[in-house]
C-alpha cells in the first residue's frame, strides 16, 4: 500500500488523547523531579508530535546512518514477530521534554562541567522519561493497540556508523525531527520551538493519527550557522573542543563525558551519570528557534 497522508485520517481524537496523556502525566507525576532538596521539576510542559511509520524520511535516515538503523516497521516487527501490520498502519508518537528555566540558568553559568541541576536532569529526568514511555505504551495496550518504546526494547543498542561514528539503532532525536518537532544544530542537538535544552522520547504504535506538519524543509533549518552563516557559539561552549565549523566530533564528546564529567559529577554531586550539555545552554537556540527572530 502506498504511503500518503490521505490514508492516515485520524480515528476519533487519538492525537488529542495521547498529547493530553503525556502532558498530564508530566504535570501530575511526583516523579517529574530532580530529587534535590528544592524538589525542582525535571521538565517543563512537553511538546508532542506524530509521524507516519512509512514516512520516506525514516528510510533516508537508515540509508544515511547505516544498515543497522531500524525504521518504525522494523522495530515493530522485531517487537511483534507475528504481526501482519504494514508501515503505513503505524504512527510514531514523539515528545520533547524542555529543561526548566532554573536548570538552564544554572548550566549557562558553567564553562567546563555541568551544573548539579543539569546532572540531575540527566540522571533522574531520564528515569522519568522512561516512565513516560512505559505510560504511553500501557495506555495504548490497555485500549487494544499494539505499542513499543524502541529505546526500552531489549534489542536497542549502540553501533558504529561508517559515516557518523557512534550511533544508536533508533534515535529519539531523528524521530522528533520526522515528527515535526525540530531540526538539527551544528552540535547535533535538536532545536525545537522551546529550544535545544531538552530531552526527547518516542513510542511506535499500531494506530492511525494524522502526522504533524513539518514547518521546515531542511534538517538544519533552525540553526543560525547553517541557515545564516552566523553564530557558532556552541563551538566556544564545548569544553571538549568537540564542535567545529565542520560539525560534532562524537568521539571527543564521548571521551569527555566518560573520562571527565562522569567522574566530576560522581565526586561533586554523588550522581552516577555521564552528562555535559554546555552546548545546549548559553547559545541563541537554548530556549527558542533563533532564525525566526
Amino acid at each position: 500500500m502506498a504511503c500518503t497522508e490521505q490514508q492516515r485520517e485520524p480515528i476519533g481524537d487519538l492525537s488529542v488523547w495521547l498529547e493530553s496523556a503525556i502532558k498530564e502525566f508530566c504535570l501530575d507525576s511526583s516523579d517529574n523531579s530532580l530529587k534535590n532538596k528544592e524538589n525542582d521539576r525535571a521538565w517543563d510542559e512537553p511538546l508532542v508530535g506524530f509521524s507516519i511509520g512509512c514516512d520516506p524520511l525514516y528510510q533516508a535516515i537508515k540509508e544515511d546512518i547505516g544498515p543497522f538503523y531500524m525504521t518504525p516497521i522494523e522495530v515493530f516487527k522485531k517487537s511483534f514477530p507475528d504481526t501482519k501490520t504494514s508501515a503505513d498502519e503505524l504512527t510514531v508518537i514523539s515528545w520533547i521534554l524542555p529543561q526548566t528555566q532554573v536548570t538552564r540558568t544554572d548550566n549557562r553559568q558553567e564553562t567546563a562541567y555541568p551544573s548539579e541541576r543539569w546532572a540531575r536532569s540527566k540522571a533522574y529526568g531520564e528515569v522519568f522519561n522512561a516512565m513516560i514511555r512505559r505510560h504511553v505504551v500501557d495506555i495504548l495496550r490497555n485500549s487494544g493497540f499494539k505499542a513499543v518504546a524502541p529505546v526500552l526494547a531489549p534489542f536497542w543498542s549502540w553501533e558504529v556508523s561508517e559515516r557518523h561514528s557512534l550511533a544508536s539503532n533508533w534515535s529519539e532525536r531523528h524521530a522528533a525531527y520526522v515528527s515535526g518537532l525540530g531540526t538539527f544544530g551544528l552540535c547535533d542537538g535538536l532545536i525545537t520551538r522551546t529550544g535545544k535544552a531538552m530531552r526527547c522520547g518516542s513510542v511506535i504504535a499500531e494506530i492511525s493519527v494524522q502526522p504533524t506538519g513539518r514547518p521546515y524543509t531542511d534538517h538544519h533549518e533552525y540553526c543560525l550557522h547553517f541557515s545564516r552563516g552566523a553564530c557558532g557559539k556552541c563551538i566556544k561552549r564545548c569544553p571538549a573542543a568537540a564542535i567545529s565549523e565542520l560539525g560534532h566530533d562524537k568521539t571527543k564528546c564521548f571521551n569527555y563525558l566518560e573520562h571527565v564529567t562522569k567522574e566530576y559529577v560522581k565526586n561533586h554531586f554523588g550522581i552516577e551519570t555521564d552528562v555535559c550539555g554546555l552546548c545546549q545552554t548559553g547559545v541563541p537556540c537554548e530556549s527558542r528557534v533563533p532564525v525566526k527572530e
